[in-house]
């Protein structure tokens, strides 16, 4: 039986629990026998596999490699994936370059096979790589089946630094947020943008974000999430914002269902 992450709280408290157990959480899921199914067999095959076809025509090697980047979704889409991984990183016309979703450009750079003569499949560290993150992914994945707030809030939190300690501009690195519906959703709330932000013209939404942030944080960078203090200010922020939302949705439900109970007890009395 594979492990499920515990989580007793939600919201930020949830969020506080979660962290403050997430290495032994982490490790126990890691040992859940699929999981070690999965990483046994990566790190018994990765090795032979020195083209794109090779890869994409093994649909557990295939699973291991997309579930690393959060791709999962494309397991299916072979074509696509095969043409992300032989067009490389290296030339502008590539097409995981031209995509808003820079995690396919990732896999691309991650394995090689556009890139180099020699892929990066034939490091002797390639497979612990590729599994330590898909390791990670997959114990995101299963907090989000309890919780996405949760599920999203661990994203950001290791995407965003990371992405904020590019040497990028500032303009690219909060293109990047606008383009990822994951680290989008969480800075969003946590600004206090409104949903019907994403209706305007890219450029507007890059300068509503950054004055926003200039106003929340103190700065309209995303650099400054470097910072763990102002990290942490931002994923307690959406938190708390998403609990604000539940509360309310159900706060509504109530009332609308007691609305029509009312109204139901009033048809049925007799006067």
């Amino acid at each position: 039986m594979s492990f499920t992450p515990i989580l007793p709280f939600t919201g930020y408290s949830g969020w506080t629990f979660l962290k403050r157990t997430l290495v032994t959480q982490q490790a126990a899921f890691d040992k859940s026998p699929e999981i070690k199914r999965d990483i046994d067999y990566f790190n018994a095959r990765i090795g032979g596999v020195k083209t794109a076809d090779q890869l994409v025509g093994d649909r557990r090697l295939l699973k291991i490699a997309l579930g690393a980047f959060g791709l999962d979704k494309d397991i299916d889409s072979k074509a696509f994936i095969k043409k992300i991984l032989t067009d490389g990183t290296l030339k502008t016309s590539s097409l995981s370059n031209k995509l808003a979703d820079k995690s396919y450009q990732r896999l691309s750079a991650a394995f090689g096979f556009g890139d180099f003569a020699v892929p990066r499949t034939q490091l002797s560290t390639f497979g612990a790589e590729i599994t330590s993150a898909y390791e990670q992914r997959q114990f995101e994945s299963a907090v989000g089946d309890q919780d996405n707030s949760l599920r999203l809030a661990l994203n950001a939190q290791r995407e965003i630094p990371a992405l904020a300690a590019k040497k990028s501009s500032e303009d690219t690195k909060w293109y990047t947020i606008l383009g990822s519906t994951p680290l989008r959703s969480v800075v969003q709330a946590a600004l206090g943008l409104p949903d019907s932000t994403a209706n305007l013209d890219v450029d507007q939404q890059l300068v509503m974000f950054r004055d926003r942030a200039g106003k929340v944080f103190g700065e309209g960078s995303v650099k400054q999430f470097t910072d763990a203090a102002k990290m942490e200010s931002l994923v307690r922020r959406y938190l708390i914002k998403m609990q604000a939302d539940q509360y309310q949705n159900a706060s509504n439900s109530f009332v609308l269902n007691s609305l029509v109970q009312t109204r139901s007890m009033m048809r049925s009395w007799r006067f």
